[in-house]
């Protein structure tokens, strides 16, 4: 079984991880677009175009599901990757944590990219699944940045600002951008006290499978292999990546 993933940085690796995590005898592709990071200030068509383009190379290693494992991409151009892949390849969008996050009631924050923050899409999901409960959205700019580039004071700037961007009584906090999942723990550190985290990756490898009609087997053998592309350019995994990767999944896994 091949899946490949698609996102305009390093955010995919999250949902990567959780799927070599359920099958680690798959076949991961990953491709993303450092040319064109990050694609949330982008207007929709050029968003589209870069998606589109990130998804094509994958498209050529024939994998058996696309994951778009960008929320960015996904609020901008799901239907067109649809439209141009299925039903050959079936294609997952990715889906903010708000309904879990919103079951208990208390005011939850939605920290997501600019576009994402303001798009119809997020204003949906929180009719459909939060109607009744505090919602706050807070636009990041600049993290998902910060995450790409592994500079530590860059990402502790970026969260910062975010953190005082969240009011003082949210009680969880939905990921609502890949990118953050890999820096949760300094997300959480940052906040007193912590919040609750929501992310959506592992949500993300179960719809996959269940679209593959596959089920999990975490005790196969570590058989996955891993390619990477960069802007359409197969390339080793970056050092950045590496340790985001290796932190991830402390196991090595080639």
């Amino acid at each position: 079984m091949r899946i490949a993933l698609v996102d305009s940085g390093f955010g995919l690796l999250a949902a990567a991880a959780a799927v070599r995590r359920v099958r680690p005898d798959a076949d991961l592709v990953l491709s993303w677009d450092p040319d064109g990071a990050p694609w949330g200030p982008r207007p929709p068509e050029e968003i589209t175009e870069r998606a589109l383009a990130c998804a094509g190379a994958a498209a050529a290693t024939e994998p058996d599901a696309l994951i778009v494992a960008c929320n960015t991409a996904t609020v901008h151009a799901l239907p067109t990757l649809r439209l141009a892949f299925e039903p050959a390849i079936p294609v997952i969008g990715t889906v903010p944590a708000i309904k879990p996050a919103a079951v208990a009631g208390v005011p939850v924050a939605i920290w997501a990219t600019v576009a994402t923050t303001h798009s119809a899409y997020q204003a949906d999901l929180i009719r459909r699944f939060a109607p009744d409960v505090p919602v706050h959205r807070v636009a990041c700019p600049g993290l998902a940045d910060a995450v790409d580039s592994g500079d530590p004071h860059r990402l502790r700037t970026a969260i910062n600002t975010a953190v005082r961007a969240t009011p003082d009584d949210i009680k969880h906090v939905v990921l609502g951008c890949t990118h953050y999942e890999l820096i949760a723990p300094q997300i959480s550190a940052a906040f007193s006290p912590s919040p609750g985290l929501f992310s959506s990756a592992p949500a993300l490898a179960a719809q996959t499978l269940r679209r593959l009609d596959e089920v999990p087997t975490p005790k196969a053998a570590p058989t996955g292999t891993l390619t990477v592309f960069q802007s359409g350019r197969q390339t080793d995994l970056p050092p950045v990546a590496q340790r985001y990767w290796n932190a991830l999944l402390p196991s090595p896994v080639s």
